[in-house]
C-alpha cells in the first residue's frame, strides 16, 4: 500500500520535472547554503538548448517587474501542510482562524449532503494550493474583485521577509501583533509592490485551475489597471488577452470628487488558450427579433434585408445592378457591392436578393435567421441597463438585508452577464476567491432559476473580522464569511420563492469547508526528527481533535476527489464506512479493522480504498489484507494513513 502525502504539490519540484524531462543534460547538482547536495538545473546547458536568443544579467529588455518578484514565485509554488475541513452544523467549538489568526466558531452548510456548491473560509492563497490536485483544469470561469489598491482598502500581507520555511511554519501568515491584513496607505513607499506581491501568485495559482477553454474575469479600478493587465500579459500570456469590459458603475458624477469624476471601472478578460475559448452570445431583444420577416413566404423561414454594399472600394466588385422591373443600381460614391457578380448571380439565382416588396427598393441581401449567430456578439461597454451600477447593487443587498453592510458591492446583474458571455455549460464550475458579499452566488442560482442550468459555484473568503462599529458587526455578524453566507441563503429562498416550481430542484445549498492545519502531527511529515523514544507516544500520526469526516476531506483533496461528491456513511462489522460517488472512493478510519470489513469492502470494488496505517486489528489482517484485495478487487488503489 502507498502511503498518501497529505499536503499541497511543491510546484517548484514539479516545474524541476518538466524541466528535466525535456532538457535531462541540464541537469547537474549542486552544493546548498547548507552544505547539502541538491539537484539543479545549469543554465548555461539549458540557455545553448532553447536556442534562439537568452537575455541575461542586465542587457536590456522588455520586462514587468518590481521588487520581491520572485520571492511571490516562490510563494506561489512552496507546498503547505493544510486541510479543509467540513463544517456541517453550526459550530460551538472553535476551528480555523480568522484574519486575526485567532480560533472562531462557524455557522453551517445548508444541504450539506446534497448541494453542489462549495463556500471555503480561509487564506486564499491557501485554499487555491489546496485545490491544485482536485480541481486542476476543471473551472470553467473565475470572476474576481480583489482589493483595490487605493490607498485605503486593505491588502493581504503576504511575508516576504521569512524564507519558505519561516513561511510554511507560519501557517496563519500573522505578524507580530496578530494582524493578518494591513492597509495599504499612499504614503506607503511600497504602495503598488505590496499590492502586486499579493495578486500575483494568486494568479498564477489561479491560471492552473481553468480549463482550457475557461477564462477569468478581474475587476479593477484606475489604480492598478495598467499594472494589472502587465501582469495578467506575463501569467496568461498577451496573446490570452481577450476584452477590456469598462463598466459603468454610477449613473451621475460625484459632485464631491477631486476633479473628473469617476463613474467607470474595469472587468479584464482573459482566457486560459484563446485559440479554443468562445465567448457567449446574448440573446437578441424583442425589437431585434421583429426585424426578422418572412414577406414572400420563403421556406427557409424568417429574414432580414441586410445591405449588399461594402464600405470600401474593390474594382471587381463595382458594376452595375438591374432590378426586376428595370432600374439600374450602381454602388454609392467611393464603394463597391460585397461580392463580385458571378456571386451576385448567384445569390440572386437563389432566391437571397430582394428589391423590397414592389421591386423598385435598392437590392439588399436576405440574411436569415437560422444562418446567423445564434445571438448577440457581446460588447466591451458595460451601461448600467446591462450591467447594474453601485446604487442597483445597494438596492439589491438592502433588499436582502434591511441593515446597510457593504458599502460597494458590485450587483449580481453584472455578474450574470459575465457568465452569460464567458460561453460556459450550464453545469459548469464557477469560482470567486475574493468572495466578499457572495454576489457570484447570488448570481449563479439566479441564472440557474432562470435557465434551469445547474451551474455550481465555489466561494473562498478569508474570514475577516467586521469593524465592531459598522452596521454589519451592530447586526450580529462577526466576520465577513458569516455575512455571505446568510446572503446566499437568503437569496436562495427568495430565488426559489419567486421561480416557485421551475426551481424546485434548484441547488441553493453550499457545503462549508473551512481552512486549518492539517489533520496530520509533524511526526508524519518529518519523521527523521523524532527520536525512537519518542514514537509510544506518538503512535497516532493523527491529531487528537480531528473527526473522521475531517480525514475523509483531506484524503479527497490529496486524491482529486471533488469535494462538492456524494457523501454516503454506513457501518460494515461495527466500522464507520465512508463510500464517496458511488464506490469510487471508500474510506474507513476506524480502529481495529477485522477481516470482516476489509473483505466487505473490497467486494464493492471501489476505486480507492484508503485506511489508517494503524487500524488493521492484528498482523494477520495486516498480512493478508492484499490478498484479500488480490481476490475480490486487484484494480483497487490502496492507500494508508
Amino acid at each position: 500500500m502507498e502511503k498518501l502525502k497529505m499536503q499541497t504539490a511543491n510546484k517548484a519540484d514539479e516545474n524541476f520535472k518538466k524541466l528535466a524531462a525535456m532538457f535531462p543534460n541540464a541537469v547537474t547538482e549542486t552544493i546548498n547554503e547548507n552544505g547539502e547536495v541538491v539537484r539543479a538545473i545549469d543554465k548555461d546547458v539549458l540557455m545553448q538548448e532553447i536556442s534562439c536568443k537568452v537575455v541575461d544579467g542586465n542587457e536590456e529588455r522588455y520586462q514587468f517587474t518590481w521588487p520581491d518578484k520572485k520571492k511571490s514565485v516562490l510563494l506561489a509554488n512552496a507546498p503547505i501542510n493544510r486541510t479543509l475541513r467540513p463544517v456541517r452544523e453550526d459550530e460551538t467549538v472553535p476551528t480555523g482562524a480568522d484574519s486575526e489568526g485567532k480560533p472562531y466558531c462557524s455557522t453551517g452548510s445548508v444541504d450539506f449532503d446534497t448541494t453542489e456548491n462549495l463556500y471555503i473560509e480561509g487564506d486564499n492563497l491557501e485554499v487555491l494550493k489546496l485545490l491544485q490536485e482536485t480541481y486542476l483544469g476543471k473551472i470553467k470561469m473565475i470572476y474576481i474583485d480583489p482589493p483595490y489598491n487605493t490607498g485605503n482598502d486593505f491588502v493581504y500581507e503576504d511575508d516576504f521577509a521569512q524564507n519558505t520555511d519561516e513561511y510554511l511554519a507560519n501557517s496563519g501568515q500573522f505578524d507580530e501583533e496578530g494582524n493578518r491584513m494591513v492597509q495599504n496607505t499612499e504614503s506607503n513607499g511600497r504602495f503598488h509592490t505590496d499590492w502586486l506581491n499579493m495578486i500575483y501568485p494568486r494568479l498564477k495559482l489561479a491560471k492552473d485551475l481553468l480549463a482550457d477553454d475557461g477564462a477569468i474575469f478581474i475587476s479593477i479600478d484606475d489604480n492598478e489597471v495598467k499594472n494589472l493587465m502587465a501582469m495578467c500579459d506575463e501569467v496568461f500570456g498577451t496573446s490570452n488577452f481577450l476584452a477590456t469590459f469598462v463598466w459603468q458603475k454610477k449613473y451621475g458624477p460625484a459632485n464631491d470628487a477631486k476633479g473628473v469624476s469617476a463613474t467607470h471601472e474595469y472587468i479584464l478578460l482573459y482566457g486560459k488558450n484563446s485559440d479554443v475559448w468562445m465567448p457567449g452570445l446574448l440573446p437578441r431583444s424583442d425589437e431585434q427579433l421583429k426585424a426578422y420577416k418572412n414577406p414572400d413566404n420563403d421556406p427557409r423561414g424568417v429574414w432580414r434585408a441586410s445591405d449588399l454594399s461594402a464600405r470600401t472600394y474593390s474594382a471587381s466588385c463595382d458594376y452595375i445592378i438591374t432590378g426586376p422591373t428595370g432600374l439600374k443600381f450602381s454602388p454609392p460614391p467611393s464603394r463597391s457591392w460585397i461580392v463580385n457578380k458571378e456571386s451576385y448571380q448567384n445569390l440572386l439565382a437563389d432566391n437571397r436578393i430582394t428589391f423590397g416588396s414592389d421591386g423598385t427598393g435598392r437590392p439588399m441581401q436576405k440574411k436569415f435567421i437560422t444562418e446567423v449567430k445564434g445571438g448577440i456578439t457581446p460588447e466591451t461597454w458595460l451601461p448600467r441597463e446591462r450591467g447594474g451600477d453601485n446604487k442597483i447593487a445597494r438596492y439589491e443587498l438592502k433588499d436582502i438585508f434591511p441593515e446597510n453592510l457593504f458599502d460597494t458591492p458590485k450587483p449580481s446583474k453584472l455578474v450574470s452577464y459575465l457568465i452569460t458571455i464567458s460561453g460556459v455549460e450550464k453545469d459548469a464550475i464557477i469560482l470567486d476567491f475574493f468572495s466578499g458579499s457572495a454576489t457570484t452566488a447570488h448570481a449563479v442560482m439566479q441564472l440557474n432559476a432562470e435557465d434551469g442550468g445547474h451551474r455550481k459555484f465555489i466561494m473562498v473568503q478569508l474570514p475577516e473580522k467586521c469593524d465592531e462599529k459598522s452596521e454589519a458587526y451592530k447586526a450580529g455578524y462577526k466576520t465577513i464569511c458569516e455575512i455571505g453566507k446568510e446572503r446566499i441563503r437568503r437569496a436562495g429562498a427568495k430565488i426559489k420563492e419567486e421561480a416557485g416550481l421551475a426551481a424546485q430542484n434548484l441547488d441553493t445549498g453550499f457545503r462549508v469547508l473551512k481552512c486549518d492545519t492539517s489533520n496530520m502531527k509533524d511526526v508524519y511529515y518529518n519523521p527523521a526528527e523524532y527520536e525512537v523514544n519518542m514514537f509510544s507516544r506518538l503512535e497516532d500520526n493523527i491529531k487528537e481533535d480531528r473527526t473522521p469526516e475531517d480525514l475523509l476531506f483531506q484524503v479527497m483533496l490529496d486524491l482529486g476527489v471533488l469535494l462538492s461528491s456524494k457523501i454516503e456513511e454506513t457501518t460494515i462489522a461495527g466500522k464507520k464506512v465512508f463510500n464517496v460517488e458511488d464506490n469510487y472512493l471508500i474510506a474507513c478510519f476506524d480502529s481495529d479493522v477485522s477481516e470482516e470489513t476489509i473483505k466487505a469492502i473490497a467486494k464493492q470494488k471501489p476505486y480507492y480504498f484508503v485506511m489508517r496505517d494503524s487500524s488493521m486489528a492484528s498482523d494477520s489482517v495486516a498480512t493478508n489484507f492484499d490478498q484479500i484485495f488480490a481476490t475480490y478487487s486487484p484494480d483497487t488503489v490502496r492507500k494508508v494513513l
